[in-house]
């Protein structure tokens, strides 16, 4: 179906773009119109702006979005010209798809940007803690006469990592696991069949298989309603005692009282955590009072480069949208035929 482009098409968004690559490329997207809002203004200034835009550039972390401008019924009821809502990564944690669906409107996200940046993090946690570098560091630089034997870790080489979610970074993970360290990876993923989890470089099982036999778990799917405390207390149950846990996907996945309540019953030997249900969580927090956790502010995908083949995807895909193409990471493919009716109206 032919559509006619927008000329131009008015995109807003908060503050700034993720990096200032940005900067150097929208003076040769001259049909691209963007308008930088700011959350220090009152409401009714930003949702004039929401009225007039074609495409809402959104924060994807619930923490950084008040909810007020989440993309969900209330805020596209005020927003008749809206047609496209663009992440900034690629999750869609403050998006209310079917929302948008049932308005007609399309949800882009930018999944593969930062597919390298996240799948390093998530190795590099791996082997931070089977070798316990952070510990040996943190020890270092407090005692003296150290027993170096005190420090032993494990070698990673040969092991099994299970993958929950193997979609780009997930498959980036693997590949780098299976090439650097000759892991056997097996992977569960309810949204791709046997054969495409064999064709992404892992062994397809269930979840409670991959629980039972990884020494390494490492979470890269979605939070939906579905993958939710996905993993609680009888997921911990499962894994070995000798086992590592680690994310980088989204907070919620994992319920952190949980593995909490896991750690301190030394039922895993430790855990990497990336993301919370709270970023970033109080100091408080009884997850970092252990010495075998090893945490990060949700930065797997905070890199120089990351961010920037993530920003250069989202203004080529926003162009795209612009100019009447289908989106190549378009979440509600369903949306298509009533999103095309209402273009048609607003062209």
């Amino acid at each position: 179906m032919h559509l006619k482009a927008l000329a131009p098409a008015n995109v807003v968004l908060f503050e700034r773009w993720a990096h200032p690559v940005a900067a150097k490329m929208l003076p040769e997207y001259t049909n691209l119109d963007v308008r930088y809002l700011s959350l220090q203004d009152d409401d009714a200034v930003n949702f004039d702006a929401f009225s007039k835009a074609h495409v809402y550039q959104a924060r994807s972390t619930r923490s950084e979005l008040p909810r007020q401008f989440w993309p969900d019924a209330a805020l596209l009821a005020r927003c008749p010209n809206l047609l496209a809502v663009s992440t900034n990564g690629s999750g869609t944690d403050t998006v209310d798809i079917d929302a948008c669906t049932a308005a007609g409107v399309l949800v882009v996200n930018q999944a593969g940007g930062n597919k390298q940046g996240v799948a390093e993090h998530a190795i590099g946690m791996m082997l931070c803690l089977s070798k316990k570098i952070v510990q040996a560091d943190k020890a270092m630089r407090k005692f003296p006469d150290l027993q170096r034997e005190a420090y032993m870790g494990n070698d990673s080489f040969g092991k099994t990592l299970g993958i929950v979610g193997i979609g780009q970074v997930g498959t980036h993970v693997a590949k780098m696991a299976a090439g650097l360290l000759k892991m056997r990876v097996l992977a569960y993923d309810p949204l791709l069949s046997d054969a495409q989890i064999s064709e992404r470089g892992a062994e397809p099982c269930t979840l409670d298989a991959l629980l039972r036999a990884s020494d390494f778990v490492s979470v890269h799917c979605p939070r939906t309603r579905d993958s939710e405390g996905m993993l609680n207390a009888s997921a911990f149950e499962k894994m070995k005692p000798t086992a590592y846990f680690i994310t980088t996907a989204r907070g919620g996945i994992h319920d952190e009282m949980a593995l909490t309540q896991a750690l301190h019953n030394q039922q895993l030997a430790g855990a990497g955590l990336d993301v919370w249900e709270e970023e970033p969580p109080a100091l408080d927090h009884p997850l970092l009072g252990f010495d075998n956790v090893l945490v990060s502010p949700h930065t797997a995908g905070v890199t120089h480069e990351s961010r920037e083949n993530t920003v250069r995807g989202t203004v080529e895909q926003i162009d795209a949208i612009a100019r009447g193409e289908q989106p190549g990471r378009l979440k509600n493919p369903e949306v298509w035929d009533r999103y095309c009716e209402r273009r048609k109206k607003l062209a």
